[in-house]
């Protein structure tokens, strides 16, 4: 298992990270021409404006309003964050199937995701040269720990691996803090995930990285990192970008830094959770599926509401919308609440192992946050396209009516990227997502009520369509 974890968590980079952040600078694609859609399908597309219409009333003005929210918010407030290996992310799985039971959603299971178990444990620096202060620190997932004693010693402040190679010469001995300067979460995001390597190829005891995110009120934030077989594996940490920027002035200024670090972090045996599944069974063809999803293990920090608490309830919930309106589609929707994302997108590849690609309609997902949702970013055929794009003209009054066309939809659908499957994620206004991402700060006060009906809304409505419309979407 452990050979297949590593491979998983270099995907996990590729695709969640690297490649999800990058959406957020990609340029829209050319949506083209869709004149050679058929005047059949197009009236049978425009024929569920009724159902649309009576999804949205509900969810955003009747019985369901601000039922998102209270769902997500009585979980959050019950079991807080959920690192996978925990017995409180079980826990919390256990209490998705009840809830599930409750409103008596058809094929409630769970299955079986073998998840790593890294804990971090009690972490601290303190600055002691060249005057005693505590910084605010947050271990990096999979970090080793400090001796017992700690470690001790002189800093050395880079802005780049690029100048930590061109002085490696003084690295050895040291503690190195990368005050790398932030661009983009896509590219800046190298630094926590490579930090340690590089640090400890030329010889460091530790590495320390400013957090990867545009804004700070002194708050680090923590993911998962990546050692090397072949170097030495050191403790890391991601510190405050004030404090980062404060200790790089002091280096420039030739000011002598030490730090003493203590950190605990230690990997147990890998444990088995579970992907979360309900249904809203199909009518007609139900071994076909429609797949609405998010992750429901977070980071040990904050409360995991943003990341990815509220995309899991709006694909939860939506669900739950179609069954309490008597909804049922020709084909199925299948809600999954995946485990063990944030290690390596765990949950993802058992599931595709275990499925039957040829079963799925499209793949949705929500992990880019649940901002005032704007539409639709679609990875699929020109045909698929005008589909999709034909859907959301059904939405223009909710305002979620766009789409983007991106090879970068999501992180766990990213595993099906090479299937030809048709892939989307939640477009929303997210310009504050790594604000909060992986911090203290991703808690219930970043989700708006109303915001999430209409995540809820759209999510039910276009998948609705997809499993019920007269084909299959083109792959």
């Amino acid at each position: 298992m452990f050979q297949k974890f590593k491979l998983n968590l270099f995907l996990f980079f590729t695709f969640n990270e690297l490649q999800c952040a990058l959406l957020y600078e990609s340029n829209a694609l050319q949506l083209g021409n869709c004149d050679d859609l058929s005047l059949s399908l197009k009236s049978e597309i425009r024929g569920y404006q009724p159902i649309v219409n009576k999804i949205v009333k509900t969810v955003t003005q009747g019985k369901f309003k601000g039922q998102t929210w209270e769902e997500l918010a009585t979980f959050i407030d019950k079991f807080g964050s959920r690192i996978s290996g925990s017995e409180n992310l079980e826990n919390a799985i256990d209490y998705m199937l009840q809830r599930s039971s409750h409103y008596n959603l058809d094929r409630i299971h769970g299955e079986p995701v073998t998840v790593p178990h890294w804990v971090r444990g009690k972490e601290e620096a303190i600055l002691l040269k060249p005057r005693h202060f505590t910084l605010n620190i947050m271990g990096l997932g999979g970090s080793v720990a400090t001796p017992k004693e700690g470690i001790t010693a002189p800093v050395m402040v880079v802005e780049s691996f690029e100048e930590l190679k061109n002085r490696s010469m003084e690295a050895k001995g040291k503690i190195v803090v990368f005050a790398e300067t932030y661009v983009s979460y896509g590219k800046s995001v190298v630094y926590r995930q490579y930090a340690a390597v590089r640090a400890a190829e030329v010889g460091a005891v530790a590495s320390l990285v400013r957090s990867i995110t545009p804004f700070s009120i002194n708050s680090p934030h923590t993911g998962w990192q990546d050692y090397s077989e072949k170097v030495k594996k050191i403790p890391t940490a991601a510190i405050t970008v004030e404090d980062a920027q404060w200790l790089l002035r002091m280096h420039r200024r030739g000011i002598e830094i030490e730090i003493k670090l203590y950190m605990e972090a230690h990997t147990l045996p890998s444990v088995q959770s579970r992907n979360t599944v309900v249904e809203v069974s199909g009518s007609k063809d139900p071994e076909k599926f429609v797949l609405i999803s998010g992750h429901l293990d977070s980071w040990d920090v904050g409360q995991g509401a943003m990341d990815d608490g509220a995309g899991a309830f709006i694909s939860w919930y939506s669900t739950v919308v179609l069954k309490k309106l008597g909804l049922r589609p020709k084909r199925t929707v299948r809600a999954v609440l995946w485990s063990g994302e944030e290690e390596g997108l765990i949950g993802a590849f058992a599931f595709r192992a275990a499925h039957n690609k040829s079963d799925i309609v499209i793949l949705m997902e929500s992990d880019e946050g649940t901002f005032m949702p704007q539409g639709l970013t679609f990875k699929g055929t020109a045909k698929a396209k005008c589909i999709i794009q034909e859907i959301l003209k059904l939405l223009e009054p909710l305002g979620t009516n766009q789409l983007v066309l991106s090879d970068d939809v999501g992180s766990d659908i990213m595993v099906w990227a090479n299937d030809g499957i048709p892939l989307a994620s939640l477009k929303n206004a997210n310009e504050r997502y790594f604000w909060f991402h992986h911090s203290d700060g991703d808690t219930m006060a970043v989700e708006n009520p109303d915001v999430l009906d209409k995540c809820t809304a759209l999510w039910a409505s276009v998948a609705y369509i997809l499993a019920d419309m007269s084909i299959m979407l083109p792959r």
